[in-house]
């Protein structure tokens, strides 16, 4: 009786089934994912050997090492998995803190409730912003012309239009514009400051609703404590 490897040698690619002596066949992804089978696979093939004509003891080894490498493979793949799952309960627990606080984030539009809106203007250099405010159908609410310095400095509107008439609760938009001390256009950036409302742990990373809009935990560039 003559009986040939069925384990691939390292380094070649091994066909598409391979055929036991009970003609059952099985599929090589299998035998990758599942470390019983391929045990029983090198089991079977010392159990059929030729006892005239055993395998060749470098290729045995070189199976050995196959072996190995597959149950290291696999467990490696077991703590990746553990480790993706620690890191999404991490950030689950991390989202769920942020609800009822205020945060900052990018953005142009804010939420006016109770007659209280807020934005952060951020300038490089001393300069004289432009600001104007419209509401969610695009009319201007307000305008006005203000000294900002260098840095982050938080402006809040109170709800009232120039002309002193008040608006109504709802989503508002900023644009604003800035020139320094000698009339030259410098860069302004607008963020936001609202409190986070809820968090959707169904995505992944999970996700906050900011003053009507969805950011992750990446996009909040400040926690602004109550008060301040």
């Amino acid at each position: 009786m003559t009986t040939t490897s069925i384990l691939p040698p390292v380094g070649t690619t091994a066909p598409n089934t391979a055929t036991t002596g009970n003609n059952s066949v099985i599929n090589n992804g299998e035998i990758a994912s599942n470390f019983t089978e391929f045990l029983q696979l090198l089991t079977t093939q010392l159990k059929n050997q030729n006892p005239l004509d055993p395998l060749d003891t470098n290729q045995f080894t070189q199976q050995l090492v196959q072996f190995a490498q597959v149950e290291q493979q696999m467990n490696t793949n077991s703590q990746l998995q553990t480790l993706v799952s620690l890191q999404q309960t991490a950030q689950s627990t991390a989202a769920l803190s942020y609800v009822g606080a205020d945060v900052v984030v990018d953005g142009s539009t804010s939420s006016l409730a109770n007659g209280q809106a807020a934005w952060s203007l951020n300038v490089t250099k001393p300069a004289t912003a432009t600001v104007t405010i419209r509401s969610a159908n695009g009319q201007t609410a307000f305008t006005g012309t203000f000294a900002v310095n260098p840095g982050n400095q938080t402006f809040k509107w109170d709800g009232h239009g120039v002309d002193g008439s008040a608006w109504p609760d709802g989503n508002y938009t900023l644009t604003a514009t800035a020139v320094d001390a000698n009339g030259q256009s410098t860069p302004i950036s607008t963020e936001i400051e609202a409190p986070v409302d809820s968090v959707d742990l169904t995505q992944n990373p999970p996700v906050l609703s900011v003053a009507g809009q969805n950011v992750t935990l990446d996009k909040v560039k400040r926690i602004v404590r109550a008060g301040s």
